[in-house]
């Protein structure tokens, strides 16, 4: 699961779809007015999927991903040989099982960042801790010297023009705070108001704000962040006279190849196709075993199981096309996801009945989480195009019926169901925590310790095999059988109220 840090477009189209949704959702709708004669064998597959997928099973997947991040430099990240090793592992093993499998190779681009300073001049010269923005242009040699100026601070500090008085900023430094829109929004209003740079800080902690673009073409202005302390001394400064400093950025752009890998069972109806992903890309700090080794190996064991089941033999298999994606580079933006997505005819995408999202579902210290399709806790997005409701209500029923406790997730847009949704695809799928923080209740409901991160490893070298929590694990495994299992052999639950 991608960082918030790394937010780009893809949040802000998230809440902006319930125009495109109502347009979109056509195929959804149908299936509601018409459903598919049951499948003969409606309710059996899901529950010997659910039989025979174990986390046993499964773990056998995160070691060998373990020993490919092992032999690799320590991860797995998109571009790298520990995920082209990654990718060939998933490739190969599906090959064997019968599927249809081929790979997508897309250009991914990274950065190296070789100077990033932050100079306040004046009688007091003095450098501040700095951060450049992943994928942000370079200042000239020697660094951009002007004087700063405070963009507005509201409920939205420095997302709109209005934050940024006419005239204010024309060949000046913007020093804006982080909060309520991503950083491409707030580049873009400064650059639009005729700043030469951005400089954010902090909205809490005490570390600069790590923030970035999804490539090379949004960095429209050198950009970089700051911590909390240093941008209100700042702004306090600028408030009573002019201050000047020197942003001096120099980040190196280098393009690369990554591949997502794509498997289809053979038989099955190819107008209504049951997706489901997860990525299978570590970020370059750890092995990402947990993020995301856990949803690729859960997705690998229960294709291999489906296909015991012979999906991949004619007449035997699943009602509807089964269809599994294995995206790259969803730490650097969703990119894989969106590569697949944008490559698709409208035909094509039509022909998905709906898509299962699993990113991290073995986290140390757990929380159930199903996505909120139906937007039942009005928390952050939104609800997801029409199904998805129907999507977390098969969930949620099944884990019901199992004991296990949960809760709803916003589609806030850090993994990849976004550009299935941005396009009216119904979806849902579960997770178990990254970053944040276990609340009192959360540690009595679903146990593990309060005020502790989910996934303490979040994002490091911590990430590895040793840190797991295979209950979770093994429950998130029962949930992908369940649902592919019902999907693949009937869609008729998407019409449900």
């Amino acid at each position: 699961m991608r960082a918030i840090r790394r937010h780009s477009h893809h949040r802000r189209s998230i809440p902006a779809l319930a125009a495109l949704t109502a347009a979109a959702v056509a195929a959804p709708v149908l299936l509601a007015a018409a459903p598919a004669a049951a499948h003969p064998r409606e309710g059996r597959l899901a529950r010997e999927l659910v039989e025979e997928v174990t986390a046993q099973g499964a773990y056998r997947h995160l070691a060998r991903f373990q020993r490919i991040a092992d032999a690799n430099g320590g991860n797995r990240a998109a571009g790298t040989p520990g995920h082209a090793a990654s990718a060939a592992y998933v490739h190969d093993t599906l090959k064997k099982a019968g599927y249809d499998v081929s790979y997508q190779d897309f250009d991914i681009h990274e950065a190296h960042t070789r100077t990033e300073r932050t100079t306040v001049l004046g009688p007091d010269s003095r450098d501040l801790s700095t951060a450049a923005f992943t994928f942000t242009p370079s200042t000239p040699a020697g660094g951009l010297t002007a004087p700063l100026v405070p963009a507005r601070v509201d409920e939205t500090p420095g997302c709109t023009a209005d934050d940024y008085p006419a005239g204010a900023f024309t060949g000046k430094i913007a020093l804006v705070k982080r909060g309520a829109c991503t950083f491409v929004e707030k580049q873009r209003a400064a650059a639009a108001a005729g700043a030469l740079g951005v400089i954010v800080y902090n909205h809490s902690g005490t570390t600069p704000v790590r923030g970035g673009f999804s490539s090379p073409a949004e960095g429209i202005i050198p950009s970089a962040g700051i911590t909390l302390a240093d941008g209100e001394a700042l702004a306090t400064a600028a408030g009573k006279g002019e201050v000047t400093v020197r942003l001096d950025l120099d980040q190196e752009h280098l393009r690369k190849t990554t591949r997502n890998v794509i498997a289809e069972t053979r038989g099955g109806r190819s107008d209504r196709v049951v997706t489901v992903g997860a990525h299978l890309d570590s970020v370059p700090e750890g092995p990402g075993i947990n993020d995301n080794g856990s949803g690729s190996a859960g997705l690998l064991e229960v294709a291999l199981k489906l296909a015991e089941e012979g999906a991949n033999k004619k007449g035997k298999g699943p009602a509807h096309k089964v269809r599994f994606g294995w995206w790259s580079a969803e730490e650097l933006g969703l990119l894989g996801s969106e590569n697949y997505v944008a490559q698709l005819s409208e035909k094509q995408r039509k022909d998905i009945a709906l898509y299962l999202n699993f990113d991290m579902i073995a986290s140390p210290n757990p929380v159930q989480f199903v996505y909120d399709g139906d937007d039942s806790d009005r928390t952050g997005a939104g609800a997801g195009p029409a199904g998805s409701a129907q999507i977390e209500a098969l969930i949620n029923g099944f884990l019901d019926r199992k004991g296990k406790p949960h809760e709803g997730s916003d589609f806030d847009g850090r993994s990849d169901y976004g550009p299935f949704i941005a396009h009216g695809i119904p979806a849902g799928g579960t997770f178990t925590g990254a970053e944040g923080i276990k609340t009192a209740e959360q540690a009595r409901r679903h146990g593990g310790t309060a005020g502790v991160p989910y996934d303490p490893n979040y994002h490091g070298a911590g990430d590895d095999l040793k840190n797991l929590d295979l209950k979770a694990f093994d429950t998130n495994l029962d949930v992908i059988a369940h649902a592919v299992g019902t999907y693949a052999e009937s869609l008729r639950t998407l019409g449900r109220p």
